[in-house]
């Protein structure tokens, strides 16, 4: 029988695993933005989205115009592909956050 804490920790791993590849597609996602779109890239602070100094008021909008879908109406057909890629891998990631949350107090009052 498979252990409960060895099944945690997979979860674990696997949520890990997809929020780099999050991260991955995100950060491709402002290179394509660069390329194609200089002033939303301004916009949405893309020279400085992963450093330290980073502004979390335009990572948000960046976060909020993916969720909403706004990159539909965009002219480049990369950028909105890329856009789909980082928006379903925000959607699992953050369900898979949820599961390992939800796994940990189980664990928790389980054992």
């Amino acid at each position: 029988m498979i252990s409960t804490i060895a099944l945690f920790w997979a979860l674990c791993v696997v949520c890990v695993v997809n929020m780099a590849r999050y991260f991955s597609s995100l950060r491709a996602l402002l290179v394509v933005l660069r390329g194609c779109d200089p002033l939303l890239y301004q916009y949405v602070d893309g020279a400085g989205f992963f450093t330290s100094h980073g502004q979390p008021g335009k990572q948000i909008r960046l976060v909020r115009y993916i969720y909403a879908q706004r990159y539909r109406d965009h002219h480049d057909d990369e950028f909105i592909r890329r856009c789909e890629r980082v928006r379903r891998q925000f959607i699992l990631t953050s369900a898979l956050c949820g599961l390992v949350i939800v796994s940990l107090v189980a664990l928790i009052i389980w054992r």
